[in-house]
């Protein structure tokens, strides 16, 4: 897709918009993009609408962007089983892994 993402003249912020669900062992997450001020940005949410919220990425300015970061994040969800957001990924795994 070769789109691009241009501010409005407005610089209000639009509806959200699910971009991506995933489920890991600890939770069910959302990706959502949403405008905010002319520039778009994605973040990562709780399904359930409680819980801790993360930026993945602001101001971006063309869908391929856009496209790329979220499969990019969902890889790396399946292979970690976390938040990527929330932190180094392969920490966090290594730290689950590890003995008692």
């Amino acid at each position: 897709m070769t789109a691009t993402m241009t501010p409005t003249g407005k610089q209000g912020t639009n509806e959200r918009v699910e971009l991506a669900r995933y489920t890991i062992s600890a939770d069910e997450r959302v990706i959502y993009g949403q405008r905010v001020r002319g520039v778009v940005r994605i973040v990562d949410a709780p399904a359930r609408g409680r819980g801790r919220r993360y930026v993945i990425e602001r101001e971006l300015t063309a869908m391929a962007e856009l496209e790329a970061i979220v499969a990019d994040y969902l890889e790396q969800t399946a292979m970690w089983d976390t938040i990527p957001a929330a932190g180094a990924c392969y920490l966090v795994a290594e730290l689950r892994e590890r003995p008692r």
